[in-house]
C-alpha cells in the first residue's frame, strides 16, 4: 500500500493585471520627478542670468549649466520642499517649503576647491526670508579664497599684496558728453547694454577699449571714466563703519578672507569686519553684541575667535554695476551651490524674432 504523506498541489499562474493608463502615467511622472531631482541635486543644473553684474563675461538672456559636480553637492538644508522649485511654487507667490524642519548640511567630496576666478553661483548671504539653501541665486567671479587678504587701489585688484590679472570683458562706468540726442539703438549695435540719458550726455557701462571707440566719434564730446577718490566715504560699502573704514567700490581694504580654523583678534576695529561672520554664519547659539560694543560668547567677552568654515569674496565683471562682497562681505563655504561651467542657450532680449538667439554663445565655456 502506498501511502502520500504530502502531494504538491499544481499552481495556477494568474495572469497579470495590466496596470491603468492613469497609474502608468502617475509611475512615469513620478519616476521622471524623482530622476530629476536627483540630477539637479548631485550634477548639473541650469540657470539664467537675470542682472548685468557680470557683462560683458555674462549677458543677460544667458542660460547656463552649473555643475555641483565641481565643489561637492550639499545635503539639503531644508527637505520639506516640492520637488523641482526653489521658493515659491511655478507662477505663484506661494511658498514652495517649510521650514518646519531644518537639517545640518553636508557637503560630498567635489573635482575641485572654489579658486580665485571661478565664475560661482552661491545663496545670498544677508538674505533672511529663506533658509541658506534656498536664499536667492547670485551669480559672481570669485577674486580672493579663504585666508587671502584682498585690497582694491584705484580699481586694480589686489590679492596677498599682487595685482591680479583683471577678467578679459571687464566693464566699469563711464559718462558719455554728447552734442546730440542717441537713440538706444546706437548703443545697443555697439554692444552697450545700459545707457542712461542725464544732462550732457550718456551714462554708460561698457569695456575701456569701448569707451575709446566712442570717443573717436565727431559727435562725442568727451567719455570720462567714473570712479570715486581714495578715503570718499560710501555709507553702502562693507563694512558700514564709515568712521572706521572710508572704503568704496573703487579703494577697498585691505580685508582679511576668514579661513576654517584660523583665529583673529576681537576688537574694536576687528568686529565690524567679522560681527556678520560671527552672529550669523558660524551657526553660534550663545554669540551676541551688548550694549558696550563688545562680542560675548556663552555670556563671556570674546577676545579672539576661530572660525568654522572657508570663506570667500565675490565681485562682478560689471564692477561699476555689481552688488558684491564689496557691499555685504563674506560668502560662506555652505552657500556655495556651484561652478558655472557653460552657455547652453543665449537670448537677446532687446533682439527681434530673426536675431533673438545669440548663436555664437551656444555652448561656450565659462571662463
Amino acid at each position: 500500500m502506498k501511502v502520500k504523506f504530502w502531494e504538491k498541489k499544481p499552481v495556477t499562474k494568474e495572469p497579470k493585471k495590466k496596470k491603468s493608463f492613469a497609474r502608468e502615467w502617475g509611475d512615469a511622472i513620478l519616476f521622471a520627478v524623482v530622476a530629476a531631482s536627483l540630477i539637479r541635486w548631485a550634477t548639473f543644473e541650469a540657470y539664467t542670468i537675470p542682472t548685468p553684474s557680470m557683462e560683458k563675461s555674462l549677458l543677460v538672456g544667458d542660460f547656463l549649466f552649473v555643475s555641483k559636480l565641481h565643489y561637492g553637492p550639499r545635503t539639503p538644508i531644508t527637505p520639506l520642499q516640492i520637488p523641482l522649485t526653489h521658493q515659491t511654487i511655478w507662477g505663484t507667490t506661494i511658498p514652495s517649503y517649510s521650514d518646519a524642519i531644518q537639517l545640518k548640511s553636508y557637503r560630498l567630496p567635489g573635482f575641485s576647491e572654489v579658486q580665485r576666478g571661478d565664475v560661482v553661483v552661491f545663496n545670498f548671504p544677508p538674505e533672511e526670508q529663506h533658509p541658506a539653501d534656498l536664499r536667492t541665486n547670485y551669480i559672481k567671479r570669485c577674486i580672493a579664497v579663504a585666508g587671502d587678504s584682498i585690497e582694491v587701489r584705484d580699481m586694480q585688484v589686489y590679492i596677498n599684496g599682487e595685482p591680479v590679472e583683471n577678467p578679459e570683458n571687464l566693464q566699469y562706468g563711464y559718462f558719455m558728453a554728447t552734442s546730440q540726442v542717441l537713440n538706444p539703438q546706437f548703443f545697443l549695435d555697439r554692444g552697450i547694454s545700459e545707457s542712461y540719458p542725464g544732462e550732457g550726455g550718456y551714462l554708460i557701462y561698457t569695456t575701456a577699449e569701448s569707451a575709446a571707440e566712442l570717443k573717436k566719434l565727431d559727435f562725442v564730446l568727451n567719455v570720462m571714466l567714473i570712479k570715486r577718490s581714495q578715503g570718499e566715504e560710501d555709507t553702502q560699502a562693507f563694512p558700514h563703519a564709515p568712521s572706521k573704514y572710508k572704503w568704496n567700490a573703487d579703494f577697498f581694504g585691505p580685508l582679511y578672507v576668514p579661513a576654517e580654523g584660523e583665529t583673529v583678534a576681537i576688537t574694536a576695529e576687528t568686529l565690524p569686519l567679522y560681527e556678520r561672520v560671527i552672529l550669523e554664519y558660524e551657526h553660534n547659539e550663545n554669540a551676541e553684541i551688548r550694549d558696550d560694543g563688545k562680542l560675548y560668547i556663552d555670556g563671556k567677552v570674546a577676545t579672539q575667535y576661530t572660525f568654522k568654515q572657508d570663506y570667500y569674496f565675490m565681485m562682478g565683471d560689471n564692477r561699476h554695476n555689481s552688488l558684491d562682497s564689496r557691499f555685504w562681505g563674506f560668502v560662506p563655504a555652505d552657500h556655495i551651490v556651484g561652478k558655472a561651467v557653460m552657455i547652453w542657450m543665449s537670448t537677446d532680449p532687446n533682439g527681434s524674432f530673426l536675431d533673438k538667439i545669440r548663436w555664437s554663445r551656444l555652448f561656450d565655456i565659462i571662463e
